[in-house]
């Protein structure tokens, strides 16, 4: 048996602040924005060279869902994206200013810093350290 979780939803304000953000700032691509109805949609975005999951970006409908965008995890990092040049996404991270939450350091795992997307949501920027 093979699975393979595919997307995540992500809790968000507004569909198009939302995608201007990821694709923006992020540079992730957008994959699809699909109306449903008047009030939804279907976004999914994802890094660029992505092949295993992409992000649903999920409108807050209901007040509990609103209490819970930009605090998913309660404080926690929540998403962790890895890159092949910490430092190229690093300095665009900057340049959008984006916000950084902790400084970039070498961990045994890799370089690591971590930034908050336009909710607040805690995110890893790694570059992972290739054992061999």
């Amino acid at each position: 048996m093979k699975q393979r979780i595919v997307q995540l939803s992500l809790v968000v304000d507004d569909y198009d602040e939302a995608i201007r953000f990821y694709t923006q700032k992020l540079k992730f691509v957008l994959l699809e924005d699909t109306v449903l109805s008047e009030t939804k949609r279907w976004v999914r975005v994802a890094p660029p060279g992505a092949e295993e999951c992409a992000l649903l970006l999920a409108k807050a409908a209901t007040e509990q869902q609103q209490t819970r965008v930009g605090n998913q995890t309660g404080g926690r990092v929540f998403l962790f994206l890895h890159t092949d040049d910490f430092w190229r996404d690093y300095q665009n991270l900057l340049a959008n200013g984006v916000q950084i939450v902790r400084e970039p350091s070498e961990e045994p795992y890799g370089t690591v810093a971590v930034f908050a997307d336009l909710y607040g949501n805690l995110w890893d920027l790694i570059e992972p350290r290739h054992s061999g």
